[in-house]
């Protein structure tokens, strides 16, 4: 006798003991369970079963309906399609994060929209967070992939909110070290910026920094440019400027909430080793790469001392660090926000650009544009319960 594919549904109030029961009614029938989903929104219960039953599906409707009869609740119970494999029909699985601030009605609808012109299907909707941005999930079937990522790319230009993609199964849940840029995305600001201010040159620098962080400059080649106009600064202006850097909104958490769930963090800054040493203490960072200043007779020199940190050398000490912790170079994530971190997000397993320029928003697996870097989070896969969780473990 061929199995028959059956898909019971049952929705109603939600309480101890519904699912146990509706399981007891099943296990009086020779059925196997190929699929099984359960949400809970608002005390209202959605149960979805899968199953193969050998046997009278009458007999099998019937037990459900007086189970749910029992419990005041409501069942549906239908034939299902001969193929319960969705992976045999050629499509892939696929995981859309969709990030609002706030998040509208509207652009759900046109993502959701743009997934059916591409008949990809949505198996399930999460909601992730509220806080700091509202995040919700959805797990995507689809025969094209390539057609997938671009037409969410879109979505996001015309809704204004932001959409990551990311293959499913273990791999996405398999990240294990994380590594960050410092200047606007760890921290608020551009360092350098800071101490030109301090230096008179503020404008100069200003100007130097940004069309490095576009990618119109070597950033080697600029970086030594500043870093010569910086001539003469005390170091006593560095370390105040070093105290008064701001954190990113969210950082903290961000850190945190890695760190509790087993991550190795850390830092690779084309900025320089007297900011991210201050930070590898704040926040208990596991590593970090910068530029060193020179310092002579109390003052900056205008020189760097040792290897330049630059687009190439991000790339490089995401892999020494990869290397040093024992963790496979796909089992990482880097986060940037300018065009000398291209290569490092082109090395990582996965790389998000987080206010990203232009430059380095093509080259990123995915881009986050609210000011929040614990919304990154979300992107990982880590939903809002968990953060709170994490933030409770850490007192």
């Amino acid at each position: 006798m061929q199995p028959t594919p059956v898909l019971v549904t049952v929705t109603g109030r939600d309480r101890p003991g519904v699912t146990a029961a509706f399981f007891a009614a099943l296990a009086a029938h020779d059925v196997d369970i190929r699929d099984i989903e359960q949400v809970v929104v608002r005390d209202r219960l959605i149960l979805t079963v899968l199953l193969e039953l050998l046997g009278d599906t009458s007999a099998l409707r019937h037990s459900i309906t007086r189970t749910a009869g029992a419990l005041g609740m409501e069942v549906e119970v239908v034939l299902a399609s001969t193929s319960l494999n969705p992976a045999t029909d050629g499509r892939s699985r696929h995981h859309v994060i969709v990030l609002g601030h706030p998040l509208r009605a509207g652009a759900i609808g046109h993502v959701a929209q743009r997934l059916a012109e591409l008949d990809a299907n949505i198996e399930s909707i999460t909601q992730l967070a509220v806080e700091p941005v509202s995040s919700i999930e959805l797990t995507v079937s689809i025969s094209d992939p390539l057609a997938l990522r671009a037409a969410l790319v879109r979505a996001a230009d015309e809704t204004g909110i932001d959409i990551a993609v990311e293959p499913s199964g273990l791999r996405r849940r398999a990240k294990r070290l994380v590594v960050l840029d410092v200047d606007s995305t760890l921290i608020r600001h551009e360092g350098i910026d800071r101490l030109a201010d301090r230096a008179g040159v503020g404008e100069q620098v200003a100007d130097l920094t940004r069309r490095a962080m576009d990618g119109e400059l070597d950033f080697e080649s600029a970086l030594r440019a500043r870093v010569r106009l910086l001539a003469g600064l005390p170091v006593t202006d560095v370390d105040e400027v070093r105290d008064q850097l701001e954190l990113t909104a969210g950082a903290a958490v961000f850190v945190r909430t890695l760190r509790r769930l087993g991550f190795q963090v850390g830092v690779v800054s084309g900025g320089f080793t007297v900011f991210t040493d201050r930070f590898v203490d704040e926040l208990g960072l596991d590593f970090a790469a910068a530029n060193e200043l020179e310092i002579v007779d109390g003052r900056l020199s205008g020189e760097l001392l040792g290897p330049i940190v630059d687009r190439a050398g991000k790339a490089d000490a995401l892999r020494e660090f990869a290397r040093r912790f024992s963790v496979p170079i796909s089992q990482t994530v880097a986060i940037g926000d300018g065009a000398n971190d291209i290569d490092m997000l082109e090395a990582a397993g996965l790389g998000i650009a987080f206010n990203g320029k232009a430059a380095l928003r093509e080259a990123a697996d995915a881009a986050v544009n609210v000011p929040f870097l614990d919304s990154v989070l979300f992107v990982l896969g880590i939903s809002g319960d968990e953060i709170a969780e994490a933030a409770t473990a850490a007192g």
